[in-house]
């Protein structure tokens, strides 16, 4: 596969994104992030150090595997975000096309970049395979 082609320019990132993300502190308990991850209705999110800066992204998949996981699961109790989440982020300038950001989630096989301001490292928003989805599904539009 080539990657997307059509007439009109595909969307931004920034257009796509959704803005302000649900940041979780690198230094929460495994089980404080799950409940912010269930409270706010999202499947993952930014992980940041005590800068704000992202450190990493934590999501569904790394909470469920500590939970099944012995070792992680004797752990849990005091187990932190650091312990578990995925780093680095893979992170994307929000100018960035439609078309690059998918073949950057397919080339590091993540299902959510974390949109970064200039310093390229404070996030400012998320996007998800369901964001680029909902490109897809207005193609013929």
């Amino acid at each position: 596969m080539t990657g997307l082609t059509r007439r009109a320019p595909l969307p931004t990132v920034f257009e796509l994104m959704t803005p302000d993300p649900v940041v979780i502190p690198d230094a929460l308990s495994a089980t404080d992030a799950a409940r912010l991850l269930d409270f706010y209705r999202v499947s993952g999110a930014p992980v940041i150090d005590e800068d704000g800066m992202v450190v990493g992204v934590v999501s569904q998949s790394n909470l469920v595997h500590a939970f099944t996981s012995g070792s992680l699961l004797e752990a849990l109790p005091g187990l932190l975000v650091r312990d578990l989440m995925s780093m680095p982020a893979i992170t994307v300038r929000g100018g960035v096309s439609a078309d690059e950001a998918a073949r950057l989630m397919e080339a590091h096989r993540v299902h959510r970049l974390v949109v970064v301001a200039p310093d390229g490292r404070t996030p400012i928003g998320v996007l998800s395979r369901t964001d680029l989805v909902h490109v897809i599904a207005g193609w013929d539009d």
